[in-house]
C-alpha cells in the first residue's frame, strides 16, 4: 500500500507542473497550449510504443476506444478548462478548485465502487475528508483576500475562470475513476503500456485540434504568430518538458498507484497535486506563504495521512 502512496506522491509532484505552463505563457491562447502539450505527448509516446509494442498489440478495439475517451476528457478537455481558468482567474482559484478533487473523488468512488474495492467506513472517512476540506478552505481564504485587495481585478473574468475551473473538476472526477476501473479490470496489463496507449490516442486528437486552431486563427486574421507564438524556443521546451514529465511519467506513476490502492483511497491522494501546484506558484511569485496558508497545507497533509490509514471493509 505504501508503495502505491509513493507512486501517487510522484504523480502529484509531476502533475503540479501543468499549473506552471499557463502562468509562464500568459500571452499564449489556452487552446494552443493544449494542442502543443499533447502533440509533444503523442510524439514522445511513439518511440515508447515501439518499446511496448507487444503489450500494445494485446489491446483490443474496446481498449483503444477507452484510451481515446480517457485522452479526450482527461487530457485535452481537462487541460483546456484548467489553462483557460488560470489565465482568467489567476493560479490560486483553479488550484484550490482542483484541490477539492480528493473529497469529490473519494465520495463518488465510495458510493459506486464499494462492493469491488471494499467500502471505506464513512464513520472513519468523515474526519480525514473534513480535515482536507478545512485545509483547502484555509489556503483558499488567503488567496481570496489577496484578490479582493486588487483594485484592478475583473470580476466577470474571475467568475468565468471559476466556472471553467469547475469544468476541470468534472473532467478529473471522471478520469481517475474510469482509468482505475480499466486497470483493475485488467490486472494482467502493464500500467506503462496503458500510459503509452493514452499518449498514442492523444496524438490524432491533438493534430486535429492544431489544424482547426491554425485555420480558425487564419480566418479571423489573428495577429498571433502561429504555430509557435512569440517565444518559440521557450514554448517548445516547456511543452516537451510538461509532456514527458507530467503527461507520460505522471500518468505512469498514477497507473501504478491505481493498481495498488482502492479507488476511494487513491482519489484522496490527488491532494499531492494541489500541494505541488501551490508550492510551484509560490516559487514563481518569490514569496513565502502566509501562516494561514501553511496551516492549510498542514491540514491537507494530516488529512491524507489519516485517510490512508483507513482500511476498507468488504461485504459479507
Amino acid at each position: 500500500m505504501w508503495l502505491g502512496v509513493l507512486y501517487a506522491l510522484g504523480a502529484g509532484l509531476l502533475w503540479g507542473l501543468v499549473f506552471v505552463g499557463p502562468m509562464l505563457l500568459e500571452e499564449y491562447p489556452p487552446a494552443l497550449q493544449v494542442v502543443g502539450r499533447y502533440l509533444a505527448f503523442g510524439l514522445i509516446a511513439l518511440p515508447l510504443a515501439w518499446i511496448d509494442r507487444r503489450g500494445l498489440a494485446r489491446l483490443t478495439r474496446a481498449d483503444w476506444k477507452d484510451a481515446l475517451k480517457l485522452a479526450a476528457i482527461g487530457n485535452l478537455l481537462y487541460y483546456f478548462f484548467l489553462s483557460s481558468a488560470i489565465q482568467r482567474a489567476g493560479g490560486p482559484l483553479p488550484t484550490m478548485l482542483i484541490g477539492t478533487l480528493p473529497v469529490v473523488i473519494a465520495i463518488v468512488s465510495n458510493l459506486r465502487n464499494g462492493d469491488r474495492d471494499g467500502r471505506l467506513p464513512w464513520s472513519r472517512l468523515a474526519l480525514p475528508l473534513l480535515v482536507i476540506a478545512v485545509g483547502i478552505a484555509c489556503v483558499n481564504q488567503v488567496e481570496l483576500n489577496a484578490l479582493r485587495a486588487d483594485a484592478d481585478a475583473d470580476t466577470g473574468r474571475y467568475i468565468v475562470g471559476g466556472v471553467l475551473g469547475l469544468g476541470a473538476v468534472v473532467c478529473w472526477t471522471w478520469y481517475p475513476i474510469r482509468n482505475a476501473d480499466w486497470l483493475r479490470e485488467h490486472p494482467d496489463r502493464s500500467p506503462r503500456v496503458w500510459a503509452t496507449a493514452q499518449g498514442l490516442a492523444t496524438l490524432p486528437l491533438a493534430l486535429g485540434g492544431a489544424v482547426l486552431l491554425w485555420g480558425g486563427m487564419a480566418l479571423s486574421d489573428s495577429s498571433f504568430p502561429m504555430p509557435l507564438g512569440p517565444r518559440p524556443a521557450f514554448f517548445l521546451g516547456l511543452m516537451l518538458a510538461i509532456a514527458l514529465l507530467a503527461s507520460w511519467l505522471g500518468t505512469l506513476c498514477w497507473n501504478q498507484a491505481s493498481q495498488r490502492l482502492p479507488t476511494a483511497m487513491v482519489g484522496q491522494l490527488i491532494v499531492f497535486e494541489t500541494l505541488a501546484a501551490l508550492s510551484y506558484a509560490f516559487i514563481l511569485r518569490d514569496v513565502w506563504p502566509e501562516p494561514l496558508t501553511l496551516a492549510g497545507i498542514a491540514l491537507l497533509i494530516a488529512g491524507v495521512v489519516a485517510a490512508v490509514r483507513v482500511r476498507p471493509q468488504y461485504p459479507g
